[in-house]
């Protein structure tokens, strides 16, 4: 698309040029000839007909839109139907057209893809990210039964994305490029369309951080400069080298984008004079067999870097991604990362399942799921299949937003069945996460586990090459502590469907508790009372619903006292909503639960590490009946690492996380000079913490310890009072202490 792109401050008569209708139809047909260009002409027809007047936040009229998703979508080779779509996918949503109307002129396949790709913008939400997850949730569907929803879908994201400076509402500009980020870059990586992840990422970092982009721009700038020459001579000597050894290569350097650059500066902790791979070179041989060839002369010539091997070639990604990674100390001292691959596979890299469009048996052209599969030994959508499993398990739609972030985000990991199966999960995985894999059958029978041989704890972090041999019992059982133990969307919807379904008398039971508590705090007493007026106010169809409401956090206790008793003092309002501190004893299990807690047991909160609510918590059975809750990391916990009947895995109600306050320390080295005690006291207030206790420590000639006891909501309250502690240039240290 030869265009020159206009900018922001351009005149209302500066269009910006967009592909012509014989343009568009030479595109398509430049690689499908057979192509039906009478339906490509009646779409471009209809879209602009339909668009009409219509006019986009760049002043252009609406149709360029589509015209150019279309255009993007010939730069992936896509069939006739997937680019009709891609003219007419806006249609339904932003014009009188119905989805019958696109049946009777395009028939029911391209009926079917546009529908998938339409938003569902016309429903009411009342928050946005249900609006986001609903429509994630049909998305999600139809690339099910089609994966040209999902190109087209890329394609109209991307061209958005270009488009999205336009937009005047920066709070609009933020969500967009947020939705990106978090759903439709890693969709794309997901399917290996590599391309075209890598411009939305860019795009969304613009927006959302300007500031650190242009700081890694001015780094790569000044690194261009200094070794930007020896990029060309190092491409040279290594050809040089692998055509001395009769290999036939191409070889090129690349430059790692500046959000490829901030993503692994956060990942990694480190700072950018650490980053091995900004430069990297790309050799690209005839055939598999040529790329361990052209390792071996690599390594022959110049030494490799422990650790820094990956062989995606024999083990390729879950996207399918194939390739030798290797980084070296390479000629002049630089540290570079190669990457050796076959054109077939760097097709694979950049353009994921939009590599496999071609002539099929020389009468049709499509995608072809035979070939996708044989370039990496893998079904190449399966990752987004697992994704409808999670919708299948049913669950809100907060539930299948963080469910399908997690299965497209994390790195991968291989381990093996004893049968010596091959299973991929995300980095990070357990037992748990393995089992589900294999079957949702076995996940939910799972009772334990052995780790090459050994028993492990469900706990166990899965390494690379393990063998996992499940050991199931004969009664289905999930206990709800066993989402801690799994970090796959799969397994963690099953969990939960398990909870849904095992725990509903127990929401019961607390959301009623919960009412008792607060009607008695402000006087009242909730047998005395009808709750009608709160059934009808919260759609319950009864008592027992309004309190499983409660229990799940759906509705707050103070809500239903508000409804019940509509003049109610603010004295009372007050006392009713007052937030209460965690305490030790039964009453402590309205604030964690775990499935191994039985009604005579009592909770204890440990003061070697004094969880909070937000913690990561575990629990260790003691004499008495009493079980203590420690933070999973608290260094008191190794004592009993080979007592595994002790330990219970817990986890905070909402209750805990929304209406309480607990007590927490904070250790601080402050420096010795007037008022900085003073300030620091100021800045905890500030941060809404209420100090309790201050213990004056060690007093060095210029600096002093100090132990701040502080009443706070939660793990997230506490680390951000800690946060602004730091900032005080007076304050040298902050960490977090035991009370």
């Amino acid at each position: 698309m030869p265009a020159k792109p206009a900018t922001a401050e351009a005149a209302p008569s500066e269009r910006r040029r967009f592909l012509r209708q014989y343009e568009l139809i030479d595109r398509v047909k430049a690689y499908e000839p057979d192509a039906d260009e009478n339906l490509l002409n009646r779409a471009y027809v209809y879209a602009v007909r339909m668009h009409g007047s219509q006019t986009r936040a760049s002043g252009d009229p609406y149709f360029a839109h589509p015209i150019e998703v279309a255009g993007i979508l010939t730069d992936y080779r896509m069939d006739t139907a997937t680019i009709v779509t891609a003219l007419l996918h806006d249609v339904i949503e932003d014009t009188d057209v119905t989805r019958a109307d696109i049946d009777q002129l395009f028939g029911a396949e391209i009926g079917e893809l546009v529908e998938g790709v339409t938003k569902l913008s016309r429903l009411e939400m009342s928050a946005e990210y249900k609006r986001q997850a609903e429509n994630l949730r049909k998305f999600i569907l139809a690339i099910s039964k089609d994966v040209r929803v999902l190109m087209v879908k890329l394609a109209d994201r991307l061209h958005n994305m270009r488009t999205l400076h336009f937009i005047k509402s920066a709070a609009k500009r933020e969500r967009i490029a947020r939705e990106t980020l978090d759903i439709y870059a890693p969709l794309a990586r997901s399917i290996g369309c590599h391309r075209i992840c890598s411009e939305m990422e860019e795009l969304a970092f613009i927006q959302l951080n300007p500031v650190a982009r242009t700081a890694i721009i001015r780094r790569l700038d000044a690194l261009r400069a200094e070794q930007g020459g020896a990029v060309s001579l190092v491409s040279q000597e290594i050809a040089a080298r692998l055509e001395a050894a009769g290999i036939a290569s191409r070889v090129f350097g690349r430059e790692k984008n500046p959000f490829s650059i901030w993503r692994k500066l956060q990942r990694k902790s480190i700072g950018f004079s650490q980053l091995s791979d900004i430069f990297a070179f790309r050799v690209i041989v005839e055939n598999e067999d040529d790329c361990y060839r052209a390792l071996g002369v690599i390594h022959r010539t110049w030494p490799s870097v422990p650790e820094r091997f990956k062989d995606y070639i024999s083990t390729p990604k879950r996207n399918n991604y194939r390739s030798i990674h290797s980084t070296v100390v390479g000629p002049r001292g630089m540290r570079i990362e190669m990457q050796i691959r076959t054109e077939a596979m760097d097709r694979v890299a950049e353009d994921g399942v939009a590599a496999h469009w071609r002539y099929k048996n020389d009468d049709s052209y499509g995608f072809d799921p035979e070939a996708a599969q044989a370039s990496g030994g893998r079904d190449p959508l399966a990752n987004l299949r697992q994704l409808v499993q999670v919708l299948e398990h049913g669950g809100d739609a907060e539930e299948l937003m963080e469910h399908a972030k997690l299965e497209m985000f994390l790195d991968q990991v291989f381990v093996f069945t004893p049968k010596g199966k091959l299973i991929s999960l995300p980095r990070g995985a357990m037992p748990l996460d393995f089992a589900y894999s294999v079957h949702t059958d076995v996940g939910d029978t799972a009772v334990g586990v052995k780790v090459n041989g050994e028993l492990r704890p469900l706990r166990t972090v899965l390494q690379n090459g393990d063998v996992v041999e499940v050991i199931r019992g004969g009664k289905p059982t999930a206990p709800p502590d066993w989402q801690s133990l799994t970090v796959t969307g799969r397994a963690r919807s099953a969990i939960r469907r398990h909870i849904r379904q095992a725990e509903k008398d127990e929401y019961l039971r607390l959301g009623k508790s919960y009412l008792e508590q607060t009607f008695g705090r402000a006087g009242k007493a909730l047998a005395s009372v009808s709750l009608r007026p709160a059934l009808e106010r919260f759609a319950a169809a009864s008592d027992n619903e309004l309190f499983d409401f409660i229990g799940r956090g759906r509705v707050a206790p103070t809500q239903v006292l508000e409804v019940v008793f509509p003049g109610l003092k603010e004295t009372e309002r007050a006392a009713a909503a007052e937030r209460h501190r965690i305490t030790d004893g039964k009453e402590a299990k309205l604030y964690v639960r775990g499935a191994d807690i039985t009604p005579s047991m009592s909770l204890k909160f440990s003061h070697c590490c004094s969880p909070v609510p937000g913690d990561r918590i575990v629990g260790i059975v003691e004499p008495g009946n009493v079980v203590a809750v420690h933070v999973i990391d608290c260094s008191t916990l190794a004592q009993y690492e080979d007592q595994d009947k002790r330990w219970l895995d817990l986890h905070w109600t909402n209750e805990a996380e929304r209406d309480t306050l607990s007590r927490a320390r904070l250790n601080a080295t402050i420096t010795d000079a007037p008022g900085v005690l003073g300030q620091a006291c100021t800045i905890i207030g500030e941060a809404g913490g209420n100090i309790v206790a201050v213990d004056m420590r060690l007093r060095h000639s210029d600096f002093f310890d100090v132990a701040f006891d502080i009443e706070v909501r939660d793990a997230r309250h506490l680390t951000h009072i800690a946060a602004a502690l730091r900032a005080n240039p007076s304050i040298q240290t902050v960490e977090r202490g035991v009370l």
